[in-house]
């Protein structure tokens, strides 16, 4: 148990600088911020990464980077559905961070629930990992399909569900709570409905990502806390990266590149052993080309603008 209380005191620690000292009310955050606080995100993670390499040995460390890396990589792609949600609720820039605060904590408790109950199925039952390298396949060669790259439809289910289930005020502008009274009825706020997108969204994308982190450890305190450390990262870099992750013309193809080669290596099993070194490197190649070809190759608006 060790282990796991120093995850939950460096958690307990950053998370209560991030809300009670660094955004104690709320303020549009700028690029220079959100840069600042993604890096300091980034470099928390390595030092715990450093932390489980001497403490547990180079083949923990090395899948902690891996498992981040992934995480991390896969996480662009809520940038670009957080971005989509809050133009659609008419979320205000100075309200975002709350919202995907109360989202990452919602976050947090499902990947617990995921984490676990998928290595319970990988240890009881063989032929799980098929199943799961199978999932990350049809999601890699999903992501390369046009118009399959947001998932819309579990977007309008989960609005309609909280209109059914709640009264939603029409009009609740500059309001910073999820809930208002009017005419002496409580409401649901348009931000607590981005709130409750931004909670399904995650648990649909999840179903990709934990497999996909599962693919390289069945350490539970290793998939756990390096899923940890990239969802805890995750608002810092959606407020720096918002404006540059549309533009990188190939982030689908790379996403779905990383899918595809985890979940052949899951689905083949023992038929393809691949170091966890080597398979940093082939995560690393992989955003290095999706990065350089958005570059060499930018958007048509892109290099007109």
């Amino acid at each position: 148990m060790g282990r796991w209380a120093v995850l939950a005191a460096v958690v307990f620690v950053a998370v209560g600088v991030d809300v009670w000292v660094l955004h104690r009310r709320p303020a549009r955050i700028s690029l220079t911020s959100a840069v600042a606080e993604s890096a300091g995100w980034v470099g928390l993670a390595l030092g715990f990464g450093l932390w489980v390499y001497l403490t547990a040995g180079r083949q923990a460390g090395l899948e902690f980077a891996a498992g981040y890396i992934i995480e991390k990589s896969l996480s662009l792609d809520n940038i670009l559905l957080f971005l989509v949600i809050f133009q659609t609720f008419g979320v205000a820039a100075e309200y975002q961070h709350r919202v995907l605060y109360f989202g990452i904590v919602g976050a947090l408790v499902m990947r617990a629930v995921f984490v676990f109950a998928g290595i319970a199925l990988l240890q009881r039952f063989g032929f799980v990992g098929i199943v799961f390298g199978g999932i990350l396949l049809i999601a890699g060669v999903r992501m390369l399909w046009p118009g399959a790259q947001r998932p819309e439809a579990e977007e309008r289910w989960a609005v309609r569900a909280v209109r059914r289930l709640f009264p939603v005020a029409d009009s609740a502008a500059g309001s910073t709570h999820f809930w208002i009274k009017q005419d002496g009825q409580w409401n649901a706020t348009p931000l607590f409905l981005a709130l409750i997108v931004v909670e399904v969204m995650d648990v649909v994308l999840a179903i990709d990502s934990v497999p996909a982190v599962l693919a390289v450890t069945r350490d539970p305190f290793i998939a756990y806390s390096s899923n940890v450390f990239a969802v805890l990262g995750l608002r810092a870099m959606y407020f720096a990266l918002a404006a540059l992750v549309p533009k990188f013309r190939f982030l689908h193809a790379g996403l779905a590149a990383i899918l595809i080669f985890i979940g052949g290596k899951m689905a083949a099993g023992e038929h393809l052993v691949l170091s966890t070194g080597m398979s940093l490197g082939i995560l690393a190649v992989i955003l290095a080309v999706m990065v350089a070809a958005s570059l060499l190759w930018p958007r048509r608006d892109v290099r007109s603008s």
